[in-house]
């Protein structure tokens, strides 16, 4: 059993650990083929999905990361996440997606810093929790992913979150027990009209007809 975490990009990061934490792989992949400023191009795309495809072995126990809020590169980073996911699928495998707040939270990363800054304090945490270092700050993320995969796993097989720190206790509880979406107020194609006056023949529901 491999535990797999993948950070989704042009330059993806895929880490597989084996059951005691051992990196096994550890890769950045980048699609081969004709290349467009600002994004990806289909052959590219097709590139990356393949080398993922390869990577991937039955069994494998998957965290992938989600897309950040606002995102700059919407289309292309849509065609990457899906097309990757659509990889995981066809190896007939699932995986568990992950909030990018809870990938830095896990190593205790998830605080305010510069974004120049950003890279640097999640590969120092890394190095501190872990003793883990790679120069591809995707590796690193890939890296979370993947010790985040083989905690929940742990999790799933024995009933509960063994001893860990509060912080990815909170990141592995959210996941595995998501909170319920609030529901919204359905909408009503009602107008708006004037408040019923006093003594008007307007009647609640529960009263009776007197007539």
């Amino acid at each position: 059993m491999r535990f797999v975490g993948i950070d989704p990009a042009t330059k993806t990061g895929f880490v597989a650990l084996d059951e005691d934490g051992t990196v096994l792989v550890e890769r950045e992949i980048q699609g081969i083929g004709k290349k467009q400023p600002g994004g990806i191009t289909t052959e590219q795309l097709v590139s990356l999905e393949n080398q993922l495809y390869s990577l991937l072995k039955p069994g494998d126990i998957i965290a992938i990361e989600q897309p950040a809020v606002g995102t700059q590169m919407g289309v292309t980073t849509g065609m990457i996440h899906g097309g990757l996911r659509s990889m995981i699928y066809r190896k007939e495998l699932t995986y568990d997606d992950v909030n990018p707040q809870r990938t830095k939270k896990f190593v205790d990363a998830n605080r305010r810093v510069p974004t120049k800054e950003k890279k640097a304090v999640i590969a120092a945490a890394v190095k501190d929790h872990y003793g883990y270092e790679h120069s591809s700050d995707n590796v690193t993320d890939a890296y979370i992913l993947a010790q985040i995969a083989r905690a929940m796993e742990e999790a799933r097989r024995t009933g509960y979150i063994k001893k860990t720190p509060l912080f990815q206790y909170e990141v592995l509880k959210a996941i595995l027990d998501p909170e319920p979406k609030a529901k919204t107020k359905a909408k009503t194609n009602k107008r708006p009209g004037k408040p019923a006056a006093a003594g008007s023949h307007t009647h609640l529901k529960e009263q009776q007809f007197l007539f």
